[in-house]
């Protein structure tokens, strides 16, 4: 029989997991006592075994949890963000931000300073790097080995560390395979920069896809992952393809900003999505409700993955792997 867990604890009790934490892990900042007594008696009842590294992790908390995002600015990482916040306030923390743009050595930077700071968790939230750099993997294991938990959101970055998984191939071949369905058979790809994994991901989905349903493969071109390399892309597929070749093609975006720079881009040349060419992208950025034509996107639930990293963080099992999947959200671009 598998050991009774602290969310079991806390659905009987009728309390959150981080309140069902707080009484049983021995933290300074505990709730009204009849509802630690509820908490107790069910923990009894289920004969639960509180876990040592939660009870120290508890009564030596600093409260500040670190955040690493590439660029806040982008609606994915702040709808992100925002889940995250809500889940550590919940449990009356701090959230510390760090915005790292240029790479792996403002990633270590972020990291070095969160572990001087003595965060109780790092959050990354970023694609991990094709080829890792050696010194952030280094860092990333003494905060873990010094007791700090690392959750990272996408793809697992090492052992020792909770992972909210997002499936970003089958999400791109869903994608494909849906629009193929519909009558599309000629595809282009904007991917982003070729050294992180999820742009990998992505376009690995993407080429299973057209194996799966035989549609053809025009191009691939990549650009960076925001909404200008988005259109300097549709502007280097338009060259590749000369005149006409982008008429009844469908270009789909490594996510959604690509996606809106791509139909801005086409827009530019005179050409009109969805009636001269069709545009898909990844993610269901909240901001797409301003845009017109609505973008057909790979919809992923961006504040509950945030929710999620952190409660996993918080949780007993901090080194486990919560998987997510992506839905395809049909709209006029596509």
């Amino acid at each position: 029989m598998s050991a009774v867990t602290l969310s079991e604890v806390a659905k009987q009790a009728g309390v959150s997991l981080a309140t069902a934490s707080r009484v049983l892990n021995g933290s300074e900042r505990r709730p009204a006592e009849v509802i630690a007594e509820r908490v107790r008696t069910a923990a009894l009842e289920l004969g639960y075994v509180a876990n040592a590294q939660a009870q120290a992790l508890a009564r030596s908390s600093t409260g500040l949890v670190g955040l690493v995002v590439h660029d806040i600015a982008d609606p994915y990482f702040s709808s992100i963000a925002r889940g995250v916040q809500q889940a550590v306030q919940e449990v009356r923390r701090q959230l510390l931000l760090a915005a790292a743009e240029t790479g792996d050595s403002s990633v270590l930077s972020a990291v070095t300073a969160f572990a001087a700071h003595r965060t109780d968790v790092i959050i990354m939230a970023g694609s991990r790097s094709v080829r890792p750099d050696e010194r952030l993997m280094n860092e990333l294991k003494r905060y873990r080995d010094n007791g700090g938990r690392v959750v990272t959101i996408g793809q697992a970055w090492m052992e020792g560390t909770g992972t909210v998984f997002v499936n970003n191939r089958a999400g791109a071949e869903e994608l494909l395979r849906v629009l193929a369905g519909t009558g599309q058979n000629r595809f282009a790809y904007l991917a982003g920069p070729d050294h992180l994994v999820t742009v990998e991901d992505r376009l690995a989905g993407f080429r299973d896809g057209l194996e799966r349903t035989g549609a053809e493969e025009v191009a691939v071109v990549h650009g960076p992952f925001n909404r200008d390399g988005g259109y300097q892309a549709a502007r280097a597929l338009a060259e590749q393809l000369g005149g006409g070749g982008l008429r009844g093609l469908t270009v789909l975006a490594a996510n959604d900003v690509m996606a809106l720079g791509a139909i801005s881009a086409f827009r530019s040349m005179g050409l009109q999505v969805p009636r001269d060419l069709r545009v898909a992208g990844y993610d269901d950025i909240p901001t797409l409700s301003d845009y017109t034509p609505s973008l057909t996107t790979v919809r992923l639930p961006l504040e509950e993955i945030g929710h999620l990293a952190a409660d996993l963080a918080f949780s007993e099992m901090a080194n486990a792997t919560r998987n997510i999947s992506g839905a395809v959200v049909l709209r006029e671009s596509a």
